[in-house]
């Protein structure tokens, strides 16, 4: 039986929220599932996803194969990250230290990119502003002009 990690669709139309299961790959998408070991809601803004990091590993060390998106969600987290660790049988103190290290460069990647859109938000901003006031003054200057020869 080959066991896949993916998302089980779940919550109304147009709202989705996500398990992540351990499935039998042959299993429907919404179907049977061996393990529910967390929650995707990618509709919160910034997404929720919460993971029973135990359980992923135990299922990730016994041949169970994520999906792409479960892959990126478990990296996120740093599963993936102490799972090669582990690999390479580091001490418990080096995979503490390593995670910490990731959620602190994730965390200081997250407030750049918040930066740079509002930046962005602000400059675009400022050009329709600029436009607003160049489209008035053209509107003046054009009533001006129709006034003057009455």
């Amino acid at each position: 039986m080959a066991v896949k990690l993916r998302l089980r669709r779940m919550g109304k139309k147009k709202q989705p929220v996500y398990k992540l299961v351990a499935a039998d790959s042959r299993s429907p998408r919404d179907g049977k599932f061996i393990e529910a070991i967390g929650l995707y809601n990618p509709l919160t803004h910034p997404s929720t996803l919460e993971i029973n990091d135990d359980r992923a590993l135990y299922w990730l060390n016994n041949g169970a194969q994520p999906t792409d998106t479960v892959k990126n969600l478990l990296s996120q987290k740093g599963i993936l990250l102490e799972k090669h660790l582990k690999r390479k049988d580091a001490s418990e103190e080096k995979i503490r230290e390593e995670k910490e290290n990731f959620q602190k460069l994730r965390e200081a990647k997250s407030k750049t990119v918040k930066a740079k859109k509002k930046r962005k938000g602000d400059k675009a901003s400022e050009e329709k502003k600029q436009e607003i006031v160049s489209e008035g003054t053209a509107e003046v200057k054009g009533a001006a002009s129709e006034e003057k020869p009455a």
